[in-house]
């Protein structure tokens, strides 16, 4: 039986890697990819379903179908929670790969910057969409309008 000197043991890949006591976000990253992942195959092949599979497939997807889907609450808390798990899971990806392969601390945090706030600019702007999008706006031409609209006058 052969024992190892823990001193002797080389540091792990990623060289930025931090260690503190107290939560360790870099395991709750790593589950978070791992159960993100799951749902997401459930969220978008439930998309791709509705969408690609029932009814007329591709050639039913037009303004009218979109807003027909954002007028349903279902579809808005469907389609808010993939835009919230995509847009998180990739983000946690690309911050693990800039991690990992970014040596210069300066250029890090400028590159984790951008990301957090490109990722918090499109899930904001994504979830404003979602849940503000109003298909029937006042006064637009009514044969550009989705046909549930009704007089727009």
């Amino acid at each position: 039986m052969t024992t190892t000197d823990v001193s002797q043991l080389d540091a792990p890949r990623s060289p930025h890697a931090r260690t503190r006591r107290g939560i360790n976000l870099e395991k709750w990253g790593w589950i978070y990819m791992r159960v993100s992942g799951v749902i997401l195959v459930v969220l978008i092949f439930g998309h791709l379903f509705v969408n690609l599979v029932l009814g007329d497939g591709v050639s039913q997807i037009d303004f009218a179908f979109v807003a027909g889907k954002l007028s349903d609450p279902f579809w808005q808390w469907y389609d808010f929670f993939l835009l919230w798990f995509a847009l998180i899971h990739g983000s946690n990806g690309m911050r693990t790969i800039i991690n990992d392969y970014v040596s210069a601390p300066r250029v890090r945090t400028i590159l984790l910057g951008a990301l957090a706030s490109s990722a918090a600019v499109l899930l904001i702007l994504g979830t404003l969409v979602i849940f503000t999008f109003d298909p029937c706006p006042a006064g637009a031409d009514p044969a550009l309008v989705a046909s549930f609209c009704g007089d727009l006058s």
